[in-house]
């Protein structure tokens, strides 16, 4: 399977997305992966995570144009980075599709999730009660699907584990269309940083992604 869908964000930054249809040793005779790599595959369950780790792998090659190995790291943080290439970039993965996000000059982070009743369940663990006053009935759900997105979006951007989506990501009041805009802060402490947050349903999925 070739890129499902590419956007060009400016002159340095753009995300894709890679439906996943191939069997798992397809997507690995694409890679170059070291001995570390290799051994944290064999680890993974034969299933869905070892196709999305794999996949958005293969994806963040086509990205990058390149068939040379990919030293892409994870910090202590969880957020994955380029070890040799001046490039920062977010992963995702929902499903059937991976997300990579790259730039050569902001951090980024993209989020992609399936649209499911369930996010309604749960939005009170990562939306504040002025936030769940703005969502619209008539698309709840898929509203509900953008905060989420933006949140994680803003959450892997900023790259630091101690954040919390409810307590410490605020969003601005926005209606809903298929695809937009709406902006975001994160408080923590001493800290304040305000992103404008874009988002776009594709197929049945939602996909939030930002620019540091």
């Amino acid at each position: 399977m070739a890129i499902a869908y590419r956007q060009r964000i400016d002159d340095d930054t753009e995300f894709a997305l890679w439906k996943i249809e191939e069997e798992a040793d397809d997507l690995y005779k694409q890679l170059q992966l070291d001995e570390d790599e290799k051994a944290y595959v064999e680890k993974l369950s034969k299933g869905k995570r070892h196709l999305h780790w794999l996949g958005t792998r293969v994806l963040l090659r086509k990205m990058l144009r390149t068939d040379e190995y990919i030293d892409c790291k994870v910090d202590s943080h969880g957020k994955p980075y380029l070890v040799n290439l001046p490039y920062h970039i977010s992963l995702s993965h929902s499903f059937d599709y991976a997300a990579v996000m790259i730039s050569k000059t902001n951090k980024v982070g993209i989020d992609i999730e399936q649209i499911k009743q369930k996010v309604e369940r749960i939005a009170g663990k990562f939306m504040r009660p002025e936030e769940l006053a703005f969502i619209s009935p008539q698309h709840k759900i898929e509203q509900l699907y953008v905060c989420w997105c933006a949140k994680e979006a803003v959450y892997k951007c900023n790259g630091e584990k101690e954040v919390s989506f409810a307590d410490n990501i605020f969003l601005n009041t926005f209606d809903f269309q298929s695809s937009g805009e709406l902006s975001a802060r994160l408080l923590k402490k001493d800290i304040t940083l305000d992103y404008a947050v874009s988002y776009m349903q594709y197929e049945d999925y939602m996909i939030g992604y930002v620019k540091g």
